[in-house]
């Protein structure tokens, strides 16, 4: 894989390189984000923004009955940067994703309205690597979802209103425990072989016709 990194590298600039490479450096997958049954466009690729901007690398997107379709425009390209898991094969793909990122040592949280919920603020980083769970604007999440989670958390609120808008929500999660996380001396960071998993991807999708680039390269190589 570093020989193919090393090759491709070469097909784009210096300073392309070394922006990848920056970026690389402040990547997580220690803190993961699921998106449930979300079908407003422009929520959905507000919070992809939101992920890539915070340097969350995963995205887990869970298709029940909702398509997910962001809007191009809003997501300024986030989508490409990322790595985003979809489930919609199964008839309950909520349990799909969820087993998934537990088998994978996951906590699972999920982000629910209300004063008698762990407050954000107290949200421990230190238990381990963590999925943070994200509903509908009018729904939230299932009562699955929820069920399934091994925690659950809220954004404290001091007005009339309920809850926050979905991106909204999103991005000040992704923030506040961003912020933990760099305070900490967790090893929250991409290791090696997930930084060369991720450096490829970029590599291919910024290069043009990168399918052609490296299938002659590994003929090269025979």
């Amino acid at each position: 894989m570093k020989k193919l990194i090393k090759h491709l590298s070469n097909c784009i600039t210096d300073q392309r390189l070394e922006l990848f490479q920056k970026n690389l450096l402040n990547r997580t997958n220690y803190l993961t984000v699921v998106l449930e049954n979300i079908y407003q466009p422009l929520n959905a690729s507000a919070v992809l923004r939101s992920a890539d901007c915070f340097g969350v690398q995963d995205v887990h997107v869970i298709e029940n009955y909702n398509e997910f379709s962001p809007d191009t425009e809003v997501a300024m390209g986030s989508s490409n940067w990322l790595s985003i898991n979809r489930y919609n094969e199964e008839e309950n793909n909520t349990l799909k994703c969820i087993r998934k990122l537990k088998k994978q040592g996951y906590r699972i949280v999920a982000t629910v309205p209300g004063k008698e919920v762990q407050s954000l603020d107290s949200f421990d980083v230190s238990k381990g690597k963590f999925a943070l769970l994200f509903g509908t604007e009018m729904e939230g999440l299932t009562a699955e979802a929820q069920e399934m989670a091994d925690e659950l958390v809220t954004i404290p609120m001091y007005g009339f209103t309920e809850s926050f808008n979905l991106s909204v929500s999103a991005a000040i999660c992704l923030y506040q425990l961003r912020t933990k996380l760099e305070k900490s001396n967790l090893n929250w960071k991409l290791n090696d072989e997930e930084k060369d998993l991720v450096m490829l991807q970029w590599l291919r999708y910024t290069i043009d016709r990168s399918e052609i680039v490296e299938k002659d390269f590994l003929q090269n190589r025979v």
